[in-house]
């Protein structure tokens, strides 16, 4: 299913490379990579959006072959919005219209989904601040051995039912809990390396009252998981009084990495069916108040940062070149 309609970045965008004389001469025969910074971002997720729909493509599976056409012809058209500042010659600019496949692997869609996770929770995480202003803030990452690809999603039902038992026992603390999973692909180019990422608000005498060492999450992890071998577990604090916002993009970052989705293509594809409706973000305790959003299925693409005032629209279009694998204005 496509979406149409207005669409936004977080940040607004300078047309910084050429001035607004030089861009109103040329604006019809011009690559959105030569006009903005944030063009040649567009070019590769695209590009790599086609390698992609190419392996869906080559699968022999009906429901794949559905994800290819969709991915094919995903952001095709980009309009954006200009807000001319002629006295610093240079324009303001805001996508303001395309359509997303929604495909989860879709790259372009995968860093638009990235986008409104940042966009909400660096909106909605400073009220939670306020509200708490004594809690402190761990960073914790949690893991197990490499898996074969192909038991990525018996592995993740592990994971997800340990940290379950881990949120329900008497030593966790945490008042609140962003869980956030990560698949990256082995060193040795066909396993799996799944991990859990966790922000988690904690009580403000947690330093001084139930405090876990290092030794004590990975004992209570390893419990949890019911397994005969110490797992990994990654643990850091955010001193007090400092912002847990830059943990965001740490948290909501890429569920797949880009370069991991394209490297190898039969990789890919199971890894497109064992990820199939699993869950990629979970909020538990009193963030799941604040944060609820971040599980909804059908996120809102289009519109990832701050509105746009339409007075005095003016808009330039691109259109993907599939030869050059660049986006041209339409001319």
């Amino acid at each position: 299913m496509f979406v149409s309609g207005q669409a936004s970045d977080k940040n607004i965008v300078d047309f910084n490379l050429l001035s607004v004389k030089q861009f109103r001469k040329h604006q019809n025969s011009l690559n959105l990579s030569d006009i903005a910074n944030i063009g040649k971002t567009w070019d590769k997720h695209r590009a790599n959006a086609e390698l992609v729909s190419n392996y869906y493509a080559a699968a022999g599976d009906h429901e794949l072959n559905n994800y290819a056409w969709r991915i094919k012809i995903c952001s095709e058209f980009l309009e954006f919005k200009l807000s001319p500042e002629e006295a610093g010659g240079i324009f303001k600019l805001k996508l303001l219209r395309t359509k997303f496949c929604r495909v989860r692997h879709c790259p372009v869609c995968q860093w638009r989904r990235s986008l409104m996770w940042k966009a909400k929770a660096y909106k909605i995480l400073p009220q939670v601040v306020t509200d708490y202003p004594k809690y402190r803030w761990l960073f914790v990452t949690l893991t197990v051995k490499n898996c074969q690809i192909s038991e990525l999603r018996t592995t993740l039902d592990g994971m997800n039912k340990a940290f379950k038992r881990l949120t329900e026992l008497k030593a966790w603390s945490a008042k609140g809990w962003v869980k956030s999973l990560e698949v990256t692909k082995g060193r040795d180019g066909v396993s799996a390396h799944p991990h859990l990422h966790i922000l988690a608000m904690v009580q403000p005498s947690y330093f001084s009252h139930g405090y876990l060492s290092q030794v004590k999450w990975v004992t209570l992890w390893q419990q949890c998981l019911r397994i005969d071998y110490q797992p990994v577990v990654h643990i850091s604090a955010i001193a007090k009084h400092h912002d847990p916002t830059i943990l965001i993009p740490e948290i909501l970052k890429y569920q797949v990495k880009e370069s991991d989705l394209i490297a190898d293509r039969e990789w890919f594809l199971e890894l497109t069916r064992q990820l199939y409706k699993t869950r990629a973000i979970a909020v538990g305790g009193v963030l799941k108040h604040y944060m609820r959003e971040l599980e909804k299925k059908n996120q809102d693409l289009i519109n990832c940062g701050e509105e746009m005032d339409e007075v005095n629209q003016e808009t330039v279009s691109f259109q993907w070149d599939h030869k050059l694998h660049k986006y041209k204005t339409e001319g």
